[in-house]
């Protein structure tokens, strides 16, 4: 999701939940984003994730920003949308995982905790680094330079 124009353009961007990220913030960040259920379609997938992790519903004219593989060779298949929410009113859904490691307890986690909106060059010093080129994909067509 993205809002406004030339530099003023904002991106939102998620950080993901649980006690690995918890003191990660540099190339943590991510765009919402998850895996699609079998036969669904990619952009169904792609906007059903947006809500379970954010409590939000993406709206609007959806523009195709391609396939980008990953570090660890995972496809993500990417929209934008011109969009607003409200981060404080972030809503995700959760996990569970055994915490502390190797105590037998189980505990919850939000799969996001926080969300919030970056300009350019902070988004990208934020995302995570084999997202960028989807940040910079976005900032391409809408004729941003990346580094404002």
């Amino acid at each position: 999701m993205y809002r406004g124009s030339g530099e003023e353009t904002e991106v939102f961007l998620v950080h993901p939940g649980g006690p690995f990220w918890a003191k990660k913030d540099a190339a943590a960040w991510s765009i919402p984003k998850g895996i699609p259920d079998a036969g669904e379609d990619l952009l169904a997938a792609a906007r059903r994730e947006f809500h379970e992790e954010t409590g939000f519903t993406a709206e609007g004219d959806f523009r195709p920003l391609g396939a980008f593989k990953q570090p660890g060779g995972k496809i993500v298949h990417a929209w934008a949308v011109e969009g607003d929410c409200d981060p404080a009113q972030l809503v995700s859904n959760e996990f569970e995982m055994e915490w502390p490691p190797k105590s037998g307890k189980r505990a919850r986690f939000p799969e996001i905790d926080r969300a919030a909106w970056f300009r350019a060059p902070e988004a990208l010093l934020k995302i995570h680094r084999g997202q960028q080129p989807i940040l910079f994909k976005l900032l391409s067509e809408l004729g941003i330079p990346p580094r404002t």
